[in-house]
């Protein structure tokens, strides 16, 4: 009874209609209507007061100890003093911040879902960021890759130098694989032990055809015996999509010292390095061995000079990269809008260096009339690289085939000119 006395003395209460008189319900234990909210008495019956007063002397306990009505709402009144800060207490609420996590995980989850990761094209499941693998016994090593819009050309198709670079990062990664690969660009540990390199002295391509922007393609290489102390690479490209040979090619490797920059015999440590590797077989070009012609300024067509290599066309051997040269050619080459390149053969005689420069000679060799190119039909060239001074860099010859305007693709035709 005093605890609802006091209670109600601090949470009003509504008043009982006129017609209930002075009486209340003994089972809520409410308080009379005569008593205000801030506990002061008004105009009651004497019969009220005698039970408020009753209630008020009941004893009541707080913290076990008995105290009157003024004091416990004195002890009601006095404001509360917080718990002392603990390490427990002062700890983060984990509830919402579990809710919290949750919730930007669920709504990442649904802008991921959401994306549409299905492959447009199926060929495009194949990996081609992979560095590839061995594969046939240990003797083959595969790798794939990607077309990418830089390396096509005008005829949106991909440039003879981006197949070379195929062919020579191919050449590499299967050194590195097969753990062979020393502190050297493709030399063995014990090449480096004695200062050895390897240098291309041939190479022969056949390209069937070429791949486009987007298309992934599959290179396949390996190793041979060539003479005594000569190294054959071959390689075969296919498009993963239908399994159509792309290129084939074949070269011939010899060794030089890095020092001295003179060929080197193949040493008896090395040769046992690599012969586990050596596969038995033709190489995948059968070798031409017509003998390249003489070409000077008199039987040039065409001369293009002035060339210089830049540093960025230098390799970690400090001289030319052998891709490059491929360029420096078609410098010269009079029928690159007319005709596509479907076979050369390159024949190195020596290095250049980044102070070097060069002279792109060209002679059409058939197919021409007068050194001009018949657009109708295929043509045979003849190319020398030279330095200005007469040394051989590179001679070569390529086929061309001559362009067909439907198979240039389907991006279709620029927009006519307004009026």
């Amino acid at each position: 009874m005093v605890a609802a006395a006091a209670t109600n003395a601090f949470f009003p209460v509504a008043s009982l209609p006129p017609e209930s008189g002075a009486k209340t319900s003994s089972k809520l234990g409410g308080v009379p209507a005569t008593v205000d909210t801030r506990g002061t008495k008004s105009n009651a019956a004497s019969s009220a007061r005698l039970k408020v007063k009753t209630n008020a002397q009941a004893p009541l306990k707080v913290n076990g100890t008995r105290v009157g009505v003024m004091e416990s709402l004195k002890c009601e009144n006095e404001t509360v003093s917080p718990a002392p800060r603990t390490f427990i207490n002062q700890l983060p609420d984990w509830g919402m911040l579990l809710a919290a996590i949750t919730t930007m995980f669920l709504a990442a989850e649904k802008q991921w879902m959401m994306l549409d990761w299905k492959p447009r094209r199926p060929d495009i499941l194949i990996d081609p960021f992979g560095l590839g693998k061995i594969v046939q016994d240990g003797l083959v090593f595969r790798q794939n890759f990607s077309i990418r819009s830089y390396e096509i050309g005008a005829d949106r198709t991909a440039s003879i130098e981006t197949l070379m670079n195929h062919l020579q990062e191919t050449a590499l990664n299967h050194v590195k694989t097969a753990g062979l690969l020393g502190d050297g660009f493709g030399s063995t540990p014990e090449m480096c032990k004695k200062n050895l390199i390897w240098v291309v002295t041939k190479m022969q391509v056949l390209v069937d055809r070429y791949p486009t922007w987007g298309d992934v393609v599959q290179v396949d290489t390996w190793v041979a015996a060539s003479g005594k102390n000569g190294m054959r690479r071959d390689w075969l490209v296919r498009d993963c999509k239908t399994g159509d040979i792309l290129t084939r090619a074949s070269s011939v490797w010899v060794m030089m010292n890095k020092v001295t920059r003179r060929l080197s015999k193949l040493p008896d440590e090395v040769r046992l390095e690599i012969g586990p590797y050596f596969v038995d077989s033709p190489p995948v070009v059968d070798e031409d061995n017509r003998k390249l012609p003489k070409l000077d300024e008199n039987t040039a067509d065409y001369i293009r000079a002035g060339l210089t290599p830049k540093w960025s066309d230098l390799d970690v051997n400090q001289h030319v990269n052998n891709v490059k040269y491929i360029g420096w050619i078609l410098e010269s080459a009079p029928i690159l809008e007319t005709h596509e390149l479907s076979s050369m053969t390159l024949e190195y005689r020596r290095e250049c260096g980044k102070d070097s420069v060069l002279q792109s000679l060209t002679a059409v060799s058939a197919g021409g009339d007068g050194g001009k190119v018949i657009d109708f039909g295929p043509v045979e060239c003849q190319h020398l690289l030279r330095l200005e001074g007469g040394a051989e860099i590179v001679k070569a010859r390529t086929e061309w085939r001559p362009k067909h305007v439907n198979d240039l693709g389907s991006l279709g035709q620029l927009p006519a000119e307004s009026a």
